[in-house]
């Protein structure tokens, strides 16, 4: 035992040679929480209730598998040496841009199929989308992963916290700064916000891209306390830069779609 006591056990059930990871359980709650959102809200909108039930059967796996790839391409020096770990994505590896790409794409491809607006979708999806996101980053706190710089125990102490989160950040001698905190606070403060939003009955859109800028705003700052970050060079961080392009991109998308006649319909439009 050290100074801080023991780490949670990453495992929270152990049947027979089966693990259950604390890290699979957190990220299926999330997703579970924000699917039960999204399923109230599209009755709201006019949309069937199991709609977002075909559409996760889709988007999780493929997101999932996306969030994977993405982070093993970029780490792609330690798994071609170490090949047998690219499955085991419960000891964490998951690269959120990477599941929002595959997620998206489904979306799109979905949509299409069934004759409904993605952007309706999106919109309606948005706070489930960053929900899910606010509780798996507490998956990276059991893991003792994405975490900051080393700090002192008063230094985390100030900061008002409990002592099992100060405890969890005690890792081979040293604190650390705990950015899986701060990126999950400022992901529920974006759930708020959309929440909220909906109340304004955005133009059709809107909705998601304000996630998408919200969420950005967050990473790139968070992501720059990082110790982990995915590296695009030795100065630029994959994730700064990948949050850049998406607020750029989402503004020019929300100016582009109203000045083209796009974004005629609004949130609570039913049609």
């Amino acid at each position: 035992m050290n100074e801080a006591g023991t780490p949670i056990n990453p495992i929270a059930l152990q049947l027979g040679p089966l693990s259950v990871h604390w890290y699979g359980i957190i990220i299926g709650a999330g997703a579970l929480l924000g699917l039960w959102m999204a399923m109230r809200e599209s009755e709201k909108r006019g949309l069937k209730k199991d709609i977002f039930i075909d559409l996760v059967l889709f988007a999780i796996p493929i997101a999932i598998i996306c969030a994977r790839a993405y982070y093993v391409l970029f780490e792609w020096s330690y798994y071609s040496e170490h090949p047998g770990e690219i499955i085991k994505i419960w000891k964490g590896g998951i690269a959120i841009h990477g599941g929002l790409i595959g997620a998206i794409a489904t979306g799109v491809v979905f949509s299409k199929v069934r004759g409904i607006s993605f952007w309706k979708l999106a919109d309606i999806a948005a706070p489930s989308i960053l929900l899910g996101q606010a509780i798996g980053r507490w998956g990276n706190f059991i893991n003792q992963e994405a975490h900051g710089e080393a700090v002192s125990r008063s230094f985390l102490e100030s900061l008002h916290l409990p002592d099992f989160i100060i405890n969890q950040m005690y890792i081979d001698g040293h604190y650390y700064h705990p950015t899986f905190l701060y990126e999950s606070l400022w992901s529920f403060a974006g759930v708020v916000i959309l929440l909220l939003l909906r109340r304004v009955n955005l133009r059709r859109g809107n909705l998601f891209l304000t996630y998408i800028i919200w969420y950005s705003i967050g990473r790139y700052f968070i992501e720059g306390m990082r110790t982990d970050s995915l590296m695009l060079t030795s100065q630029l961080r994959i994730a700064q830069v990948i949050s850049i392009v998406l607020i750029v991109l989402a503004i020019i998308l929300m100016v582009f779609r109203r000045v083209k006649g796009y974004a005629d319909k609004r949130y609570a439009d039913t049609d």
